[in-house]
Protein backbone atom coordinates (compact mmCIF):
# COMPACT_ATOMS: atom_id res chain seq x y z
CA UNK A 1 0.00 0.00 0.00
CA UNK A 2 1.48 3.16 -0.70
CA UNK A 3 1.24 6.07 1.69
CA UNK A 4 -0.53 8.18 -1.14
CA UNK A 5 -3.25 5.77 -0.46
CA UNK A 6 -3.58 6.30 2.90
CA UNK A 7 -2.89 9.95 2.54
CA UNK A 8 -6.51 10.12 0.20
CA UNK A 9 -7.89 8.24 2.97
CA UNK A 10 -7.44 10.43 6.00
CA UNK A 11 -8.00 13.45 3.16
CA UNK A 12 -12.15 12.03 2.38
CA UNK A 13 -12.42 11.26 5.93
CA UNK A 14 -11.71 14.69 7.07
CA UNK A 15 -13.72 15.85 4.32
CA UNK A 16 -16.56 13.89 5.29
CA UNK A 17 -16.13 15.19 8.81
CA UNK A 18 -16.41 18.66 7.58
CA UNK A 19 -19.70 17.89 5.57
CA UNK A 20 -21.73 15.82 7.88
CA UNK A 21 -21.49 18.62 10.76
CA UNK A 22 -25.19 17.01 11.59
CA UNK A 23 -23.95 13.37 11.88
CA UNK A 24 -26.59 11.86 9.39
CA UNK A 25 -24.51 9.28 8.39
CA UNK A 26 -25.82 5.63 9.32
CA UNK A 27 -23.40 4.58 12.58
CA UNK A 28 -21.51 8.38 12.86
CA UNK A 29 -22.58 9.57 16.04
CA UNK A 30 -20.87 6.42 17.57
CA UNK A 31 -17.40 7.94 16.76
CA UNK A 32 -17.77 11.32 15.58
CA UNK A 33 -15.39 10.91 12.53
CA UNK A 34 -12.90 10.57 14.92
CA UNK A 35 -9.37 8.07 14.88
CA UNK A 36 -8.28 6.94 17.76
CA UNK A 37 -4.74 7.47 18.67
CA UNK A 38 -2.28 5.28 16.50
CA UNK A 39 -0.40 1.95 17.30
CA UNK A 40 2.93 1.41 17.54
CA UNK A 41 4.65 -1.11 14.77
CA UNK A 42 5.77 -2.56 18.28
CA UNK A 43 2.44 -3.31 19.32
CA UNK A 44 1.25 -4.62 16.09
CA UNK A 45 4.29 -7.05 16.06
CA UNK A 46 3.39 -8.27 19.70
CA UNK A 47 -0.13 -9.21 18.65
CA UNK A 48 0.97 -11.08 15.78
CA UNK A 49 3.68 -13.26 17.97
CA UNK A 50 0.64 -13.68 20.17
CA UNK A 51 -1.66 -15.17 17.95
CA UNK A 52 0.79 -16.80 15.42
CA UNK A 53 -0.53 -14.55 12.54
CA UNK A 54 0.50 -11.64 10.09
CA UNK A 55 -2.38 -9.14 9.26
CA UNK A 56 -2.97 -8.04 6.20
CA UNK A 57 -0.77 -5.22 4.90
CA UNK A 58 -3.92 -2.33 4.20
CA UNK A 59 -5.26 -3.34 7.61
CA UNK A 60 -1.49 -3.32 9.79
CA UNK A 61 -0.35 -0.02 8.13
CA UNK A 62 -4.16 1.43 9.02
CA UNK A 63 -3.63 1.03 12.42
CA UNK A 64 -0.26 2.10 12.85
CA UNK A 65 -0.33 5.18 10.12
CA UNK A 66 -3.81 5.95 10.47
CA UNK A 67 -5.49 5.11 13.72
CA UNK A 68 -6.58 1.74 16.07
CA UNK A 69 -9.97 2.17 15.44
CA UNK A 70 -12.40 4.86 15.47
CA UNK A 71 -14.46 6.28 12.55
CA UNK A 72 -15.01 3.99 9.69
CA UNK A 73 -18.32 2.03 8.36
CA UNK A 74 -21.41 1.94 10.71
CA UNK A 75 -20.71 1.90 14.15
CA UNK A 76 -16.82 2.14 13.06
CA UNK A 77 -13.79 0.02 13.44
CA UNK A 78 -13.22 -1.64 16.48
CA UNK A 79 -9.87 -1.01 18.12
CA UNK A 80 -7.36 -4.25 17.45
CA UNK A 81 -7.78 -5.99 20.61
CA UNK A 82 -11.40 -5.22 20.43
CA UNK A 83 -11.59 -6.83 17.34
CA UNK A 84 -10.89 -10.22 18.99
CA UNK A 85 -14.04 -10.26 20.69
CA UNK A 86 -16.62 -12.92 19.52
CA UNK A 87 -19.79 -10.80 20.44
CA UNK A 88 -19.21 -6.94 19.09
CA UNK A 89 -22.63 -6.20 21.57
CA UNK A 90 -21.25 -8.04 24.49
CA UNK A 91 -17.35 -7.92 24.90
CA UNK A 92 -16.96 -10.77 27.69
CA UNK A 93 -13.50 -11.15 28.28
CA UNK A 94 -13.80 -14.88 28.37
CA UNK A 95 -15.24 -15.05 24.75
CA UNK A 96 -12.66 -14.19 22.40
CA UNK A 97 -11.79 -15.31 18.50
CA UNK A 98 -8.95 -17.85 17.46
CA UNK A 99 -7.55 -16.04 14.71
CA UNK A 100 -4.43 -18.70 14.43
CA UNK A 101 -6.96 -21.18 13.22
CA UNK A 102 -7.71 -20.91 8.95
CA UNK A 103 -10.79 -19.25 8.21
CA UNK A 104 -13.13 -21.78 6.72
CA UNK A 105 -15.06 -20.70 4.21
CA UNK A 106 -14.13 -19.68 0.68
CA UNK A 107 -17.81 -19.60 -0.69
CA UNK A 108 -21.15 -18.09 0.87
CA UNK A 109 -22.53 -20.52 3.75
CA UNK A 110 -25.40 -20.88 5.46
CA UNK A 111 -27.02 -23.89 7.60
CA UNK A 112 -31.20 -24.00 7.62
CA UNK A 113 -33.15 -26.12 9.90
CA UNK A 114 -34.67 -28.73 7.90
CA UNK A 115 -36.12 -30.92 10.74
CA UNK A 116 -39.30 -30.56 13.17
CA UNK A 117 -39.47 -27.33 14.98
CA UNK A 118 -41.13 -28.64 17.56
CA UNK A 119 -38.26 -31.60 17.97
CA UNK A 120 -36.69 -29.56 20.77
CA UNK A 121 -33.58 -31.70 20.98
CA UNK A 122 -32.83 -31.67 17.37
CA UNK A 123 -33.65 -27.96 17.18
CA UNK A 124 -31.02 -27.42 20.17
CA UNK A 125 -28.39 -29.89 18.12
CA UNK A 126 -29.12 -27.44 14.66
CA UNK A 127 -28.58 -24.15 17.16
CA UNK A 128 -25.49 -25.77 18.51
CA UNK A 129 -23.62 -26.47 15.49
CA UNK A 130 -24.54 -23.43 13.84
CA UNK A 131 -23.02 -21.37 16.43
CA UNK A 132 -20.00 -23.29 16.61
CA UNK A 133 -17.05 -21.10 17.19
CA UNK A 134 -15.40 -23.38 14.43
CA UNK A 135 -17.30 -21.14 12.00
CA UNK A 136 -15.16 -17.74 13.53
CA UNK A 137 -12.11 -18.70 13.44
CA UNK A 138 -9.55 -17.15 11.06
CA UNK A 139 -11.19 -13.50 11.75
CA UNK A 140 -11.22 -10.57 13.34
CA UNK A 141 -13.97 -8.41 14.15
CA UNK A 142 -13.31 -5.03 12.80
CA UNK A 143 -16.86 -3.74 12.63
CA UNK A 144 -20.48 -3.64 14.34
CA UNK A 145 -23.13 -3.21 11.69
CA UNK A 146 -25.73 -3.54 14.50
CA UNK A 147 -28.81 -6.05 15.27
CA UNK A 148 -25.93 -8.93 16.18
CA UNK A 149 -23.77 -8.52 12.40
CA UNK A 150 -20.50 -8.39 12.85
CA UNK A 151 -17.84 -7.34 9.64
CA UNK A 152 -14.75 -9.18 10.26
CA UNK A 153 -11.09 -9.37 7.91
CA UNK A 154 -9.83 -12.16 7.25
CA UNK A 155 -6.15 -12.73 8.77
CA UNK A 156 -6.22 -16.49 8.34
CA UNK A 157 -6.86 -19.06 5.38
CA UNK A 158 -7.34 -18.96 1.85
CA UNK A 159 -9.78 -15.52 1.95
CA UNK A 160 -6.72 -13.62 3.91
CA UNK A 161 -7.19 -9.81 3.15
CA UNK A 162 -10.84 -9.86 2.31
CA UNK A 163 -13.94 -8.46 4.24
CA UNK A 164 -16.74 -11.24 5.30
CA UNK A 165 -19.88 -10.44 7.24
CA UNK A 166 -21.10 -12.62 9.99
CA UNK A 167 -25.23 -12.77 9.85
CA UNK A 168 -25.83 -16.21 11.62
CA UNK A 169 -28.09 -14.10 14.14
CA UNK A 170 -30.46 -12.94 11.82
CA UNK A 171 -30.33 -16.89 10.10
CA UNK A 172 -28.21 -15.29 6.93
CA UNK A 173 -24.82 -17.54 7.13
CA UNK A 174 -21.50 -16.41 6.72
CA UNK A 175 -20.45 -14.57 3.29
CA UNK A 176 -18.62 -12.11 1.85
CA UNK A 177 -19.10 -8.29 2.40
CA UNK A 178 -21.67 -7.10 -0.24
CA UNK A 179 -22.87 -3.67 1.89
CA UNK A 180 -21.66 -1.43 -0.30
CA UNK A 181 -23.12 -2.96 -3.58
CA UNK A 182 -19.68 -4.19 -4.50
CA UNK A 183 -19.62 -7.18 -6.96
CA UNK A 184 -16.04 -8.91 -6.50
CA UNK A 185 -14.51 -9.42 -2.76
CA UNK A 186 -12.67 -6.16 -0.75
CA UNK A 187 -9.91 -5.90 0.82
CA UNK A 188 -9.82 -3.32 4.04
CA UNK A 189 -8.99 -0.18 2.96
CA UNK A 190 -11.40 -1.08 -0.58
CA UNK A 191 -14.11 -1.54 1.94
CA UNK A 192 -13.28 1.70 4.35
CA UNK A 193 -12.85 3.80 0.55
CA UNK A 194 -16.40 2.47 -0.42
CA UNK A 195 -17.83 3.56 2.39
CA UNK A 196 -16.09 6.78 2.39
CA UNK A 197 -17.21 7.53 -1.01
CA UNK A 198 -21.02 6.22 -0.71
CA UNK A 199 -21.21 8.46 2.50
CA UNK A 200 -20.13 11.80 0.60
CA UNK A 201 -22.34 10.73 -2.30
CA UNK A 202 -25.10 10.09 -0.08
CA UNK A 203 -24.03 13.94 1.52
CA UNK A 204 -23.95 15.74 -2.35
CA UNK A 205 -27.49 13.86 -3.08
Amino acid sequence: MRAIELDSVKDRLAELKRKDKNLSIFGSESHNYQLNDRISEEEVSAFETNYSILLPYEYRQFLIEAGNGGAGPFYGVESLHDSLYSDLDYKRPGELLNPSIPFPFVDAWNMEFAGDLEDDSAYEAHTAEYYSEKWETGILRVCNYGCGVSINLVVNGVEKGNMWVDDRCNDGGVYPDLYFDQTERTTFLQWYSLWLDRSLEELSS
